[in-house]
């Protein structure tokens, strides 16, 4: 298949939310007087899943997620904090996160020479524009398009609806969807009819109903998927 047009998702694709979020976490709980611990990690990425669970499944809105999660740790730890805040202030520092992902840098210079590259990410409209200017991989993509802007988030078939009216020349048949996320990205790329790579570090088995065009260990597998 000769793919002219290559959508990225972001996080854990191009860019290591991880780390990210690991260091804006510790930066945000010691300013606030709270050593990081494990105990609190867990907390938080409980209460964190479940909100982002509960807004993919439409049951909530994003602003519920981003204004209630740090609130909700804080009372399971015995203690009432200003949710908004906290939010405001991790929004801040998630937003100068860019470290990348291994080879990420190299493959986005090297397709972009040859290739249409955007990024679709489910992420907040600033702090994600933030990260990728601060990463150096803005200059690669033509555009960027998130759920926060859109009013869909990834796997919604209304997201890739978008993405495709918004994308000139766009032609599905010449399209393919690069993420991480099996749930979100390559999901969406069945329920729009755009073939997928899904990016597979850890060696995860996919469930049957969930099956990737492509699957790699690394991005610079790329290079023979798109026929460089």
């Amino acid at each position: 298949m000769s793919y002219q047009i290559l959508l990225f998702d972001l996080d854990d694709t191009l860019l290591d939310f991880g780390a990210n979020e690991a260091d804006s976490l510790k930066k945000l709980f010691q300013h606030h007087g709270y050593p990081f611990s494990d105990e609190i990690f867990r907390v938080y990425n409980s209460v964190n899943k479940q909100l982002w669970a509960d807004y993919e499944n439409g049951n909530i809105g994003l602003d519920d997620v981003l204004r209630s999660r740090f609130s909700k740790t804080m009372l399971q730890l015995g203690t009432v904090v200003d949710g908004i805040e906290w939010e405001k202030q991790y929004r801040e520092l998630l937003g100068h996160g860019c470290q990348h992902v291994e080879g990420a840098f190299e493959v986005c210079q090297r397709l972009s020479a040859s290739h249409r590259l955007f990024v679709i990410t489910n992420g907040i409209t600033q702090t994600q524009l933030k990260r990728l200017k601060q990463s150096g991989l803005s200059v690669f993509f033509e555009g960027v398009f998130d759920s926060q802007s859109i009013g869909f988030q990834k796997p919604a078939k209304e997201f890739f609806d978008y993405v495709s009216d918004h994308i000139e020349g766009f032609n599905s048949e010449e399209a393919l969807i690069i993420g991480d996320s099996l749930s979100t990205d390559i999901k969406g790329g069945l329920l729009s009819g755009i073939d997928t790579c899904w990016v597979n570090r850890t060696s995860q088995k996919s469930p049957a109903e969930i099956q990737s065009t492509y699957t790699i260990t690394n991005l610079e597998e790329l290079y023979n998927i798109c026929a460089l």
